[in-house]
């Protein structure tokens, strides 16, 4: 009698993982998040809910996870093509060709229906859920920030930016601008906008 292997449990959860994934992205995108629940999250990845309550705690922690997976995904992606993220911001010398070049590429992935709804999701959710909120900005903003304090960073030791400035604040003056506009829809974001955020960022309002 031929023994069958034994069924691989890692691959069966990694599977799972992987499905409920794929269900909770989908759901918030077609139903949005209020609407969204785990009984969904779990018919949706042909799931019981007991294996999704076995890995977290909530709706808000699956799609956090989710959508740093679905991160991650697209940064394989860009390292496939001869793009590592791990790069950061690229430092050809000339700061602001740089930072338009990395804001555009932010515009491109908010508009990208796979991360527009999670995202704005998890933005909406995190100001009412002070965990998910610290853990929203802890896993996935600080890290994306820190590489724009990397690159000014660089700039002061170049001299294009003032020594005294301090790059965490300095990056707020083209970042958070964007981040209100689309997450409040108080006008349309565009590369041609952040182009001129930076360039008043960096030039200012006055005459020169």
């Amino acid at each position: 009698m031929v023994q069958k292997p034994a069924p691989d449990s890692a691959r069966r959860s990694e599977r799972s993982r992987r499905a409920i994934y794929d269900a909770a992205l989908a759901l918030v995108g077609e139903i949005g998040y209020p609407k969204t629940t785990i009984e969904g999250i779990a018919a949706r990845a042909g799931v019981g809910k007991q294996t999704i309550y076995r890995w977290w705690n909530s709706k808000a922690d699956v799609l956090l996870e989710a959508f740093l997976d679905l991160g991650e995904q697209a940064a394989r992606a860009a390292a496939q093509s001869g793009q590592d993220p791990r790069d950061g911001i690229p430092d050809t010398g000339d700061l602001a060709a740089d930072l338009k070049l990395v804001l555009r590429a932010t515009v491109d992935e908010l508009l990208d229906p796979r991360f527009e709804a999670p995202s704005r999701a998890l933005a909406a959710e995190g100001l009412v859920d002070e965990q998910l909120g610290a853990e929203f900005v802890g896993k996935l903003l600080e890290p994306q920030l820190q590489l724009y304090v990397r690159r000014l960073r660089s700039a002061q030791d170049q001299g294009a930016v003032r020594p005294e400035v301090d790059p965490r604040i300095a990056l707020e003056l083209f970042v958070a601008p964007l981040a209100q506009r689309w997450l409040q829809r108080t006008g349309p974001i565009s590369h041609a906008y952040t182009d001129t955020l930076v360039d008043y960022a960096l030039y200012g309002l006055a005459p020169r």
